[in-house]
């Protein structure tokens, strides 16, 4: 794929310099670059929680593009804490063999591979039939105010329990031979909801002040520890401000930067505790700040159906969603929620959290510029940035930035967050049709079609399976604009 030369040969070859270089931690993990691919994935798996072909070829056409490190999507240590059917997760032993495969195949390109230990609370968007019948658990027994979906406070002995399958996932994912964990923490996830004071209206020993909030994340920590030692990367990715009240102004803000200081301090366990922290922001998901972007109400009356069931707003925002008036209005409200910045919009937070911290620290916003990437590495205000979308969009980004400052405009990620929500039913890929060549729409149409369907490709079985990996999405499309 030609990429746009930088304008500036020599300041290029500065910011190339910065961004690959190798990375270190005191854990012994060791990344050849200073960029992750942040944690995503599709409905790509098995029902029952096993990884499938697709998975494979997912994360191994990320590593293929030269991406230094891939953090996993969320993976459910329990199918109690899952976000959708489909995701793998580490919730038995019997899933250990897949995921040693993932690392045998991202290894082979020189990418190491974090495991993110995650569940959902009562963030659960889809939980499946598993849990039909049964409330998400919670810090508190309040409802997510973005969908409504009910949920019950935790007893002491149920927080016993996810603590013990939180450090069994960690154990899980090191005898499958992966490079570390990373507990996700941040955009309204279980963690997150012991963690916010916007959230956990707790009055036992797990909530109140900034110690209590943090007790159940450390108790995670110190399990892991005991199972892996000190040798084995543990992560955590953080909310650096909630923004609890952005989107409704007459809830609790959240925390505030000074008191996730506190709560990192607290992590760090006096050294023993997590070897980085990944930075972002927003309570819930989506947020206007994660991931940054457009909100497509064009096409959410399409998929956000799937929800219906899941909680007692879905309804009422598949309403606003399908009302073309009341949609607008919404999405202005969240484009001005938002703000201007994109590229780089937690930088500033993770600027505050590194010069705080004994620890790396990882950045997570929209990057996709070799400028914008190295200005904030050179500044120290991160180690190294984590990318979802732009990859998406360009799966051998990290090659093109080695090249030129970053994609040519036509092929830049447009931060449209179709992808997003095109995952609730469909393979995750990039849906923007004004990235793919074509002289006509079916043309485009086919085009954006071959690269999103190319996670299946090769099959497991087959004449294909034979004839080994099939290129990455911009390949594929690139393959198209030459016909």
């Amino acid at each position: 794929m030609e990429a746009v030369r930088s304008p500036n040969a020599e300041r290029h070859e500065e910011d190339r310099d910065q961004i690959f270089q190798p990375l270190s931690f005191r854990s012994g993990l060791r990344v050849k670059n200073r960029l992750f691919r942040s944690s995503i994935s599709g409905t790509f798996d098995e029902y029952n929680g096993h990884g499938t072909h697709a998975r494979l070829n997912w994360e191994e056409s990320f590593a293929r593009g030269g991406i230094g490190a891939i953090i996993s999507s969320f993976v459910p240590v329990t199918v109690r804490g899952r976000i959708l059917p489909r995701y793998a997760t580490i919730d038995d032993d019997d899933k250990i063999p897949f995921w040693r495969e993932v690392g045998r195949r991202v290894h082979a390109h020189d990418c190491r591979f974090l495991l993110q230990l995650s569940h959902s609370g009562r963030q659960q968007d889809v939980g499946g039939v598993e849990n039909l019948y049964r409330v998400a658990r919670s810090s508190t027994s309040k409802k997510d105010y973005f969908h409504g979906i009910l949920s019950q406070a935790m007893s002491r002995g149920e927080i016993g329990q996810i603590v013990q399958l939180f450090a069994d996932g960690a154990e899980r994912a090191q005898k499958a031979g992966l490079d570390g964990v990373e507990l996700h923490g941040a955009n309204g996830y279980l963690l997150t909801q012991f963690l916010s004071s916007g959230i956990n209206d707790r009055v036992d020993e797990y909530g109140g002040g900034v110690e209590g909030r943090a007790r159940f994340v450390l108790e995670i920590v110190r399990a892991i520890r005991k199972r892996v030692g000190s040798g084995f990367h543990l992560q955590m990715k953080i909310n650096a401000v909630d923004h609890n009240s952005w989107l409704y102004p007459w809830e609790k803000a959240g925390n505030r930067l000074e008191e996730t200081l506190k709560i990192c301090t607290i992590l760090e366990d006096d050294g023993a505790g997590v070897d980085a922290f990944h930075v972002s922001s927003g309570s819930t998901f989506p947020h206007p700040r994660n991931p940054p972007g457009d909100f497509p109400v064009g096409e959410a009356p399409l998929w956000y159906d799937v929800m219906l069931s899941s909680g007692v707003r879905t309804g009422l925002n598949q309403r606003i969603f399908k009302n073309r008036f009341l949609a607008s209005l919404f999405r202005k409200f969240w484009l001005w929620r938002r703000g201007k910045v994109i590229e780089g919009i937690n930088a500033e937070y993770a600027r505050d959290i590194r010069n705080h911290v004994n620890v790396p620290v990882v950045c997570t916003g929209g990057f996709q510029h070799a400028h914008v990437i190295a200005d904030v590495i050179r500044r120290g205000w991160c180690d190294g940035v984590t990318i979802a979308r732009p990859l998406i969009a360009n799966r051998d980004l990290p090659k093109i930035l080695e090249q030129a400052n970053g994609p040519e405009p036509s092929k830049e990620c447009t931060y449209c967050n179709k992808c997003l929500l095109n995952d609730l039913e469909n393979p995750l890929g990039c849906y923007e049709l004004s990235r793919y060549d074509g002289a006509t729409f079916e043309e485009r149409y086919a085009n954006m079609m071959r690269s999103v369907m190319s996670v299946f490709e090769p099959p497991a079985f087959g004449p294909k399976a034979e004839s080994g990996p099939e290129p990455a999405a911009a390949e594929i499309a690139e393959k198209g604009r030459a016909r």
